[in-house]
């Protein structure tokens, strides 16, 4: 009878591969330099929603309180009272935002991928619904709010406009980086401003809103869209075609505290939202230097897939009935795009639920 010799481990090589210390994961010392850039990329992103306005905000009350520059604290805020109804009216006619030269390392990060299922009419101007929400809306904003993949080309005569919180367009500093990739409020007024355009532009929505980034589950993606009506309207109104896409990997680049419906903290969050208009889930991700907590989110591959357009009827005043007709076409349309798309691009454990 033999006896197995153990096999004596060798000591990794924190240089090249990562190690732990104090019960710590740490990323290898040495990282080319491509991979510090994307995590970078991604904290200045997470930083622009989280930190950057409340920066901004505490530099101009220096330079009014404390130094001679008052003016332009002054004239910064004349600028946002001029400016403020402008994500209202078609956003900005200026984009140079979407080419910044962080956005690359942005998207190689996860990385983000766009697909395409069918051709979207240059000549038409369309109402994208983008689900589901997550935290920080990663995937979508790096496929339709930058040009790093190549949106223009995959739909070509396509502009995207991106549609957001109105209220991140009273945010100081943060507001005139949104608006420079062409964003513009989720707003009826906002939208409307799109949906006027003759042809070649989509509003890409975001329907599930802050309600639905409060929720995680490892094993279901659980969409808020039935109670969501309003894009619908608007859709009959201008006669503009629907079109459902689904994020894949979205829900999973981040993980968050539990917080079950009918809990105190989900009650919470649900009051806050309610006052304020956005959630306060309580998320986590990595760290810059280790792996294991932190708010830069986990290296997942997230798949924006576009399906394919919903033809809507013109009807400026459409009946209650009618509305639910075509949302109920529309839910159909995107769970069968999820269920076609899930194999290759998701988890066939992971099930869609849509309330």
């Amino acid at each position: 009878m033999s006896s197995k010799v153990p096999l004596k481990k060798t000591d990794s090589n924190p240089l090249q591969e990562p190690f732990k210390l104090m019960g710590l994961e740490f990323a290898p010392l040495s990282l080319p330099w491509e991979r510090r850039m994307q995590t970078l990329a991604v904290l200045t992103y997470v930083s622009l929603f989280l930190t950057f306005s409340l920066g901004t905000m505490f530099g101009l009350l220096y330079l009014l309180f404390f130094t001679s520059y008052k003016w332009i604290p002054l004239f910064y805020a004349a600028f946002v009272w001029f400016d403020i109804d402008t994500c209202n009216n078609g956003g900005r006619s200026w984009n140079f935002m979407r080419s910044w030269f962080m956005f690359p390392h942005f998207v190689r990060f996860f990385p983000i991928k766009l697909v395409k299922t069918a051709e979207l009419d240059p000549n038409r101007t369309y109402l994208i619904g983008s689900h589901p929400h997550g935290i920080l809306c990663f995937g979508i904003f790096g496929a339709f709010a930058t040009d790093c993949l190549n949106v223009q080309d995959v739909f070509p005569g396509i502009y995207p406009r991106l549609v957001t919180l109105q209220e991140q367009f009273w945010l100081p500093g943060s507001r005139e980086l949104i608006s420079a990739t062409g964003a513009v409020a989720s707003t009826k007024k906002g939208i409307e401003s799109v949906l006027r355009q003759p042809k070649g532009t989509a509003a890409i929505l975001i329907v599930g809103g802050a309600s639905e980034a409060l929720n995680y589950s490892p094993t279901e993606v659980k969409l808020v869209l039935k109670k969501r009506r309003g894009f619908v309207r608007l859709a009959l109104k201008h006669g503009t075609p629907l079109v459902p896409s689904f994020t894949f990997g979205e829900q999973f680049v981040y993980e968050q505290a539990p917080n079950p419906e009918g809990s105190k903290l989900r009650a919470f969050q649900e009051w806050f939202e309610r006052k304020l208009r956005f959630s306060p889930p309580i998320f986590f991700g990595r760290g810059v230097f280790q792996y294991n907590w932190g708010l830069v989110p986990f290296r997942k591959p997230l798949t924006v897939v576009v399906g394919s357009p919903i033809d809507v009827i013109k009807n400026e005043d459409p009946t209650p009935e009618e509305i639910d007709q075509l949302q109920e076409k529309y839910i159909q349309a995107l769970s069968d795009l999820y269920e076609t798309h899930n194999t290759k691009y998701g988890d066939q454990s992971v099930k869609l639920v849509i309330s």
